[in-house]
C-alpha cells in the first residue's frame, strides 16, 4: 500500500532532495504551496494550497496523509537579522506550526507521525574543555537559541492529538543545490580556500543525503520521538572543512587564506556569530536507535558531493 507524505517547506533545499527520496522509496507526496498554480505535478508528486498568515489549509491534501514532514520556515542566513526579518524568521515558524496543529485537531485524518524539522542553532558556543551537546542540553539564551525553542514547542502540541512526534536538529547540511557548501565553492573556484576567522571553530554537518535518510527514518521507525541531532558523527573545524573542500576542487591549485572576524562581522552582522561560534554537537542518541549514515567522515562527504 501506498503512503502519502504532507510536506511543509518542500521547495526548499531540503524539501526538495527528501521528495526524490521519499519517490524513490515508493511514497507519494504533496507538497503545500501558497502558489499551486505554476507548479508542475506529476504521478508521484501533487501540490496543495495553504496561507499560514489566513490560517487555511487543503483539506483534502490533509484527509489523504499519512504522515506530515513540517520543513516550513525563513532562511536564517540569507538575509540581514533587521528586527522585521527577525520576527518573521520565528513567526514563519511558529505559525506554520500552528496551522498544522489546529488542522489535525479540528478534521478528521489519519496522520499517524510528525516530522519537524529544528536546529542545532539550539545549543550555545563550545565550552573549555569540549563536551559534546546533547538532546538533553538546555537551549542558549540567543536569538537562535530562543529561535529553536519556540520552534519546537510550537510543534508539541500535536503530541496532545496522539501523534508520534520527531524533532531533528540539524546541523550544517552540505548539498551542491544550496546552504553552506555553495557559499564555501565560491571563493574555491576563484583559486581562494577562505578559511573563517582563525579556522578552529567546529562545524557540526550533515550530508544531505543522511538527512534525507533520518527524516525517512522518522516517518518509519516507530520506536523514535522526541528530539535527535542530526549532524554526522564526525564534527570538523572550519579549516578543515575548507581545505578538504579545496583539495577536493582543486588539487594543490589553491591558496588558503583567513577572512579576519571584523570582516565578517561587518560584511555579516549579527549572523557572523553563527559562522564563528564552535558547535561540537552529538549524534550518539540517533546511532543507539540502529540508524546508520552513509557519510561518516567529511573526506567520504566531500569527495562524493565534488564528484556529482
Amino acid at each position: 500500500m501506498t503512503h502519502t507524505v504532507l510536506i511543509t517547506g518542500g521547495t526548499g533545499l531540503v524539501g526538495k532532495s527528501l521528495t526524490k527520496a521519499l519517490i524513490k522509496k515508493g511514497y507519494k507526496v504533496i507538497i503545500l504551496s501558497r502558489s499551486v498554480n505554476d507548479k508542475k505535478a506529476s504521478e508521484h508528486v501533487s501540490y496543495a494550497a495553504w496561507d499560514v498568515k489566513k490560517q487555511q489549509i487543503d483539506l483534502e491534501a490533509l484527509h489523504a496523509a499519512d504522515y506530515i514532514i513540517h520543513l516550513a520556515g525563513a532562511g536564517v542566513v540569507e538575509k540581514k537579522w533587521t528586527d522585521a526579518y527577525k520576527k518573521e524568521i520565528v513567526e514563519s515558524r511558529t505559525e506554520s506550526s500552528r496551522l498544522v496543529y489546529e488542522s489535525l485537531k479540528n478534521n478528521t485524518n489519519k496522520v499517524k507521525a510528525v516530522v519537524s524539522a529544528s536546529a542545532i542553532g539550539w545549543y550555545g558556543a563550545d565550552a573549555m574543555p569540549v563536551k559534546p551537546f546533547t538532546e538533553t542540553d538546555a537551549p542558549e539564551n540567543s536569538f537562535l537559541g530562543n529561535t529553536c525553542k519556540l520552534w519546537e514547542e510550537s510543534i508539541e502540541p500535536v503530541e496532545v492529538l496522539g501523534k508520534r512526534l520527531v524533532k531533528l536538529r540539524t546541523g550544517i547540511v552540505l548539498s551542491n543545490d544550496g546552504g553552506a557548501l555553495v557559499e564555501f565553492k565560491k571563493p574555491i573556484k576563484l583559486g581562494a580556500a577562505a578559511i573563517l576567522g582563525n579556522g578552529k571553530q567546529m562545524v557540526s554537518w550533515i550530508h544531505i543525503d543522511d538527512l534525507c535518510n533520518l527524516f525517512i527514518a522518522g516517518i518509519e521507525k516507530e520506536n523514535l520521538s522526541g528530539s535527535y541531532n542530526a549532524v554526522a558523527p564526525n564534527p570538523v573545524s572550519n579549516k578543515t572543512l575548507t581545505i578538504t573542500l579545496a583539495k577536493a576542487m582543486k588539487g594543490k591549485f589553491f591558496i588558503a587564506m583567513h577572512v579576519p572576524s571584523f570582516v565578517l562581522k561587518i560584511m555579516m552582522g549579527q549572523r557572523s556569530m553563527e559562522v564563528l561560534k564552535s558547535t561540537t554537537v552529538s549524534c550518539k542518541k540517533i546511532l543507539d536507535t540502529g540508524f546508520a549514515f552513509i557519510f561518516n567522515n567529511i573526506e567520504e562527504a566531500i569527495t562524493d558531493l565534488t564528484k556529482k
